[in-house]
């Protein structure tokens, strides 16, 4: 028998937006308490998001190590040689609760998997392919000996420098067996509606300068993948999807040797996630562009651009986390350029992401459907790509200074029914700055200035804030173009380190 994989999600998204959540391999272990590693414990972590807007959950049961018993790959618990870090609670929490779930009998995939089912909600496996967390450190309890012992299996071998050096070279067939092994045990050991490759943990993965062969030998590597899941859908009797997470840019990840396109021609993913990898969240990406590459193929493959929970203005910049406005102006954004999901990533309970637990819940139950986010205050943030090649821009705008004319282009999907909007230009600290004055406009059309107490907390590296207050007619539907202009009278040169549009409410729900 054959299985149309893609069926399942297209019949889902008929009834309800598809909303995913994506839990880490190390998050439930690290914060729950040693009483909660029981399976009344592990059924109330899906219960939950049981009767929201969540409707799939993908389970990360691995980085380097397993989180639980493998029989292939280094379990967490079997630390040996390696170094939990003194003093950090929360690691050590997951190596004790994940060996306590063990010594007790559960297998908290095998447990979800079934909660999931039970409260109607679509459960799939994430497996990273190239997690190098803290490999600046060898002796740490993530990495696996197999990783320890083969430095010559690294991207450039034996380097002690930079993490993306140290990840592993898929061109090496040794490494390519040790992740399929994985692969298949996963699917022997659990019974998942789907599997995502996880390519962006942390999307590098060929020596520098071989991606383009690197794109030939992953393709192998899924088309071995997708045998395997037909087979274990076969005994299943139901289909197991595929998925794969890639960068935000068709032309970085092909040029990162991760062809999603190909892979989706060829029918080797039902899922595909271009997303950013880690250090801010993409309010930029081009599904229109992946679904218009996918040709024939975007009928039988969902496209479900990837929110990530941090904000960065530029490289190397302070960090701050996702609201829900935010979160709500990526949505608002994807689904006007033709998503066909959400996908969130590091958005895991207890939350203090969203502005705590209260605005968790109301994530959870109020979801990212088109209606919800455009009819609540929204925010659309000028940010960057975080993984490209050689060749592909990282779209960086910011900081730049106020000594001359500057523009920011931001997309924001629809604006019909959006009222007014608010723009914000965050400038960094120096001294002198309170007397900078600036002009704004929007599209051509100049911006009235706006007095207001905005929440800094929300905007890194933000001193003081102008802002500026633009009227429909100004507004259009997807890119616009905000033009900042200094004051002929200024006598300094102020950095602008933030820049983002507010729909819905001048001061919105932070």
């Amino acid at each position: 028998m054959l299985w149309c994989g893609i069926l399942a999600i297209v019949l889902q998204a008929a009834d309800t937006p598809i909303l995913i959540i994506n839990e880490d391999n190390s998050h439930f272990f690290g914060s729950r308490s040693a009483d909660e590693m029981s399976m009344e414990g592990l059924n109330a972590f899906v219960d939950q998001y049981a009767n929201t807007k969540v409707t799939h959950l993908f389970l990360n049961p691995s980085a380097m190590r397993a989180s639980y018993a493998s029989d292939v790959w280094d379990r967490i618990w079997d630390v040996g040689n390696q170094e939990v870090p003194e003093g950090n609670e929360f690691c050590q929490k997951w190596v004790d609760n994940a060996r306590l779930l063990h010594e007790r009998g559960l297998d908290c995939y095998a447990v979800w998997i079934a909660r999931c089912r039970e409260k109607g909600i679509s459960p799939w496996l994430s497996m990273r392919m190239n997690d190098i967390h803290d490999v600046d450190n060898p002796k740490n309890f993530m990495h696996n000996t197999f990783w320890v012992n083969h430095p010559e299996y690294w991207r450039v071998p034996g380097s002690t420098s930079g993490w993306t050096d140290r990840a592993y070279n898929y061109a090496i067939p040794e490494v390519r067996e040790h992740h399929m092994a994985l692969v298949r045990e996963l699917l022997e050991r659990y019974d998942p509606d789907g599997l995502e490759l996880d390519w962006m943990r942390f999307g590098y993965h060929f020596a520098p300068g071989k991606e383009a062969e690197g794109a030939i030998i992953l393709a192998d590597f899924m088309r071995e993948v997708r045998q395997l899941a037909n087979t274990w859908a076969e005994k299943r009797g139901h289909p197991i999807q595929i998925g794969a997470r890639v960068p935000a840019h068709p032309d970085a990840a092909i040029g990162l040797g991760m062809d999603g396109i190909t892979w989706a021609k060829e029918g080797l993913i039902d899922m595909l996630v271009p997303t950013p990898f880690w250090a801010t969240a993409d309010f930029d990406i081009p599904v229109e562009l992946w679904r218009e590459r996918l040709g024939d193929a975007d009928a039988n493959v969902i496209v479900a651009p990837g929110q990530e929970v941090l904000l960065r203005a530029s490289p190397g910049a302070e960090a701050v986390l996702n609201n829900l406005a935010s979160t709500r102006g990526f949505a608002a954004a994807g689904w006007h350029r033709g998503a066909e999901a959400m996908y969130t990533f590091n958005y895991m309970d207890p939350a203090p992401i969203l502005g705590g637990t209260a605005a968790y819940r109301q994530f959870l139950e109020e979801g990212l459907a088109r209606d919800v986010v455009l009819a609540k205050p929204r925010r659309h943030v000028v940010t960057y790509r975080d993984t490209v090649p050689s060749g592909v821009s990282n779209g960086v705008q910011l900081p730049v200074g106020t000594d001359a004319p500057r523009e920011f282009r931001l997309y924001v999907g629809p604006v019909a029914g959006s009222g007014d909007a608010l723009i914000l230009i965050g400038l960094g600290p120096q001294e002198g700055i309170a007397d900078v004055a600036l002009n704004a406009s929007l599209n051509g059309t100049a911006c009235t200035p706006v007095e207001g107490d905005w929440a800094l907390s929300q905007l890194a590296g933000v001193d003081q804030l102008r802002g500026f207050a633009a009227v429909p007619p100004a507004l259009q539907e997807g890119y616009n173009t905000i033009r900042v202009e200094p004051y002929a009278g200024n006598k300094i040169t102020a950095q602008i380190v933030w820049v983002e549009i507010i729909f819905g409410a001048r001061e919105p729900d932070r």
